[in-house]
């Protein structure tokens, strides 16, 4: 039985604070949580959009955030709710711009994403699979992209 076969089904969620110190926060739960669940391959990928879509929903929104992970047939999935009911929408940028990248990270390095409603504002969250995409080997890759 793999480490992956033995999470299935787990759950965990934390709520952080309105403050920017919780995308720090967020890393450090995001490493402990998938280091725990035998998810490791997937460690520098979640970690990066955990802090854009934790940073975006601090930035946008008011209030607590909540940050919740659960892990099924194969899957990690990541949800982060703030109290903003409007859905995000991927923006072109071009190269001098000094943000709107985020959701374009997320959509380029989960396998899949989305946005819900829910009765304090909004859902957005992502999924990766139990192991990292072989054709990416690195973040490094994506410099350009994010300068």
């Amino acid at each position: 039985m793999s480490g992956h076969d033995s999470v299935a089904g787990r759950k965990a969620s934390w709520w952080l604070s309105a403050d920017f110190g919780s995308v720090r926060e967020a890393r450090r739960l995001t490493r402990e949580t998938l280091t725990e669940w035998g998810f490791g391959d997937q460690i520098e990928a979640a970690e990066l959009l955990v802090s854009e879509l934790v940073g975006n929903a601090l930035d946008h929104a008011h209030g607590q955030v909540l940050l919740s992970f659960s892990a099924e047939d194969g899957l990690l999935r990541c949800e982060v709710e703030d109290e903003d009911p409007e859905l995000p929408r991927m923006q072109t940028v071009d190269e001098d711009s000094e943000s709107g990248r985020g959701l374009f990270l997320v959509d380029m390095l989960s396998c899949c994403w989305g946005g819900a409603p829910t009765p304090r504002g909004k859902a957005i969250w992502f999924e990766l699979p139990a192991f990292a995409d072989a054709d990416v080997e690195s973040l490094d890759a994506l410099v350009p992209i994010a300068a």
